[in-house]
């Protein structure tokens, strides 16, 4: 079936259902300087051990003499810190670049495993009905009736610090928005003629809800999955930032910004700074995106 929110964006004639989603996204300049923002970034982040002049990784290219240099200052291994080190000597460029692919790593998989996992459970409900739908949507509730970072915080002090227990953190975090989403979606779409036919003609449950009714819940499901990337990465961010995240030998940007926090007062602010100003980039960007992805689907949101 086809996603009736891209059916309502006007269509010229021998054009695709995501062509003219494109056309139409292509509209709106701030969300293309952000969709491009974005694409640079990750660019930089995959490209970062190339393009970088440090491995912060490799203790052996890390010197505590070069610590708490200035930005623009040279570094006893010969290079330009153009904005600055650390307080164990890492050139916070190159640890911006490393900490933006832990960043979009963990906001990415878990972003997936929370869709995948969140999808499931509100189709399950949707379709099921009954005690079954009852169960989730209790859990779903008082999941979402406590603060994000609360939840998160209790799990990780549970579980320990690493990429993977970040990632499960999150995703416990994050799944019952895409639940609660797609049950209502489903609930609509369960009852209109079209599903009513396939189960008529006998087609197993399984393809009337993945073939039929999953892909008419996907637009909102889209623009949720890029809202809660940037979220993960701010609350990874945060973790990390509070502790309680990732370790202090991972230069994510939490970590980053945490381990200059102590050196704001001594005015060494290039520090937290430079890796701030990464982070509001990077989530800022995400929402511009998924804002405009989401007036695109449904047109009736459109400022």
């Amino acid at each position: 079936m086809t996603d009736p929110s891209l059916s309502a964006i006007p269509m010229t004639d021998s054009e695709t259902p995501w062509s003219r989603f494109a056309r139409t996204f292509m509209q709106d300049r701030v969300a293309v300087i952000g969709l491009a923002v974005f694409l640079l970034i990750m660019l930089l982040a995959l490209l970062a051990p190339w393009i970088t002049p440090q491995n912060p990784y490799d203790l052996n290219s890390v010197d505590l003499m070069d610590s708490r240099l200035e930005p623009g200052e040279q570094t006893g291994e010969g290079f330009t810190a153009w904005l600055g080190t650390d307080g164990v000597g890492r050139d916070l460029y190159s640890s911006i670049l490393y900490g933006l692919r832990i960043s979009l790593l963990v906001g990415a998989i878990a972003g997936l495993l929370a869709a995948t996992f969140g999808v499931s459970m509100g189709l399950l409900a949707a379709y099921v009905g009954g005690k079954v739908e009852a169960f989730i949507m209790r859990v779903v509730d008082l999941q979402l009736s406590l603060p994000a970072i609360l939840i998160a915080l209790i799990l990780v002090a549970a579980l320990g610090k690493g990429v993977d227990k970040i990632i499960i953190a999150l995703v416990v975090v994050q799944w019952a928005y895409y639940a609660r989403t797609v049950r209502g979606s489903a609930l609509v779409e369960r009852r209109k003629e079209y599903v009513e036919a396939a189960q008529s003609l006998g087609l197993s449950h399984a393809r009337v809800v993945f073939r039929h009714i999953l892909p008419n819940c996907m637009a909102p499901v889209i623009v949720i999955f890029t809202v809660q990337t940037a979220s993960a990465i701010g609350l990874e961010a945060t973790l990390s930032f509070l502790g309680v995240g990732l370790p202090q030998t991972e230069p994510s940007l939490g970590v980053l910004i945490s381990n200059g926090f102590q050196y704001m007062l001594s005015g060494r602010y290039w520090i937290s700074f430079f890796p701030g100003v990464a982070l509001l980039v990077t989530i800022v960007a995400i929402n511009l995106v998924g804002d405009r992805i989401r007036d695109v689907l449904n047109p009736r949101l459109e400022r």
